[in-house]
């Protein structure tokens, strides 16, 4: 197969991609050859081609959750978007903290999903044993929760963090999702002591604000650099935050970062039309902080752009910064929000080659020979508002719009070598560090 006629950013002009079974062949500037125009010929004249993009952040919930979303659900939205590829966040029930669970998934998701899927094993105080015997040629790598109700996933003292650094292989990357309970829980008594029992949704901030943040991380990082550990902020949503973490290309660092499109998209501001939909966690901060995210992203700071989809139900969204739940789906629109704000070449660094880099999956992420052809069509001249009439999510509802415009639009995607609605197929991914199998 070829397609023909696509602008590749990768190349900077007009050329064409070879596929042959389900790797990619060639990619090349110009006009293909007779000889690359066996079998079938996509004309994909207005077109960009992208390589599909590895989320590394989702929260598809199943098992446990499906009332809100499933693998099968998830996974279309994540293709309807460009996301081609995903891994899946340990906090489900039962939460994925052993290869059983872990294997539980992967049958799930062999079953049902569309996109191809890996998975985070979750550290708790009982699992440590486990990691320095794991083939993490199955294992995306290791989630540690800091400061967030996560049922059971909670590692907050030095002890228990230096014990998880000290277990797992200097090869791995440790996750985390970093934010201090102390101060989280001085902040709220603040809040109630001010605004009551039950405070409006836009205090969430001010109950999770960026100290929180800034202390944690600072902490995870100062035990990371003490043990020479792979380590990998999630969701970093403050300046100050931000300055902690070193310019430059993704391999020359052992610890780095990543920022979520809604910390990128909105701030504190925000909460008077968008209310409940904007509720997560980290919180959305200041105008400052999201300038200096998205400077960050512009400077090599930020390494990664992932979700951290997070779907509920609207019912499960309504209410008190205390009783709406927390967490945004947005699987289905990063990809062209992130085009709209900074274009191809930090999509295709930052949401696909970094996150395979990051985590050692093999041979996706980046437009190349040998590469599985994990590919999207991108228009990019097609102004739309995006509703929730949009949404393929099982949850029915996007913190974007109404009045959100996004200029461009995924028109087609290709998931190892077959184009969606062609009988597609998805796998597991397979990652590949120093030391694994």
């Amino acid at each position: 197969m070829v397609i023909y006629n696509a602008y590749i950013p990768c190349l900077g002009g007009v050329g064409y991609v070879v596929i042959e079974g389900e790797h990619i062949k060639s990619v090349s500037l110009g006009e293909p050859s007779c000889r690359d125009c066996h079998g079938r010929a996509v004309d994909a004249r207005g077109m960009t081609i992208l390589p599909g993009a590895i989320d590394i952040h989702v929260h598809f919930r199943e098992p446990g959750m499906t009332h809100k979303a499933t693998m099968a659900t998830e996974s279309r939205a994540a293709l309807a978007g460009g996301v081609t590829s995903f891994v899946d966040m340990p906090n489900t029930t039962p939460r994925t903290v052993d290869m059983d669970t872990l294997y539980a998934k992967m049958d799930i998701a062999g079953r049902a999903s569309v996109a191809n899927y890996g998975f985070y094993i979750g550290a708790t105080g009982d699992n440590l044993s486990l990691f320095p015997t794991l083939d993490y040629s199955e294992v995306a790598g290791v989630k540690l929760f800091m400061g967030s109700s996560t049922g059971g996933m909670l590692l907050d003292s030095d002890y228990e963090l230096s014990q998880l650094f000290d277990s797992v292989p200097r090869d791995i990357v440790i996750t985390v999702h970093a934010e201090d309970n102390a101060v989280i829980a001085e902040a709220l008594e603040r809040v109630k002591a001010r605004y009551g029992q039950e405070p409006p949704v836009w205090t969430h901030t001010l109950i999770r604000p960026a100290e929180a943040c800034v202390r944690a991380t600072e902490r995870v990082m100062n035990i990371a650099s003490r043990y020479g550990a792979r380590l990998h902020v999630a969701h970093v949503s403050t300046a100050a935050e931000m300055s902690l973490f070193d310019k430059g290309d993704i391999t020359g660092k052992r610890i780095t970062c990543e920022v979520s499109p809604h910390h990128l998209l909105w701030c504190d501001q925000d909460y008077a039309t968008r209310g409940a939909r904007i509720k997560m966690n980290p919180a959305v901060k200041s105008t400052y902080d999201r300038e200096a995210l998205r400077q960050g992203v512009l400077d090599g700071r930020v390494d990664v752009i992932a979700t951290d989809h997070a779907p509920h139900l609207l019912s499960e969204k309504q209410g008190s910064a205390l009783t709406a739940v927390s967490g945004a789906p947005m699987v289905q629109f990063s990809v062209p929000a992130m085009l709209d704000m900074f274009g191809c070449e930090i999509v295709e660094r930052l949401m696909a080659a970094n996150p395979a880099c990051l985590l050692g999956i093999q041979g996706r992420g980046r437009l190349a020979p040998g590469m599985s052809a994990d590919l999207v069509l991108v228009d990019t001249d097609s102004s739309h508002v995006v509703t929730d009439n949009d949404v393929v999510s099982l949850c029915g509802w996007t913190p974007l719009g109404p009045d959100t415009v996004l200029n461009h639009r995924v028109v087609s995607v290709m998931i190892n070598g077959r184009f969606t609605d062609d009988g597609s197929r998805a796998y597991p991914l397979v990652f590949k560090r120093t030391g694994t199998a």
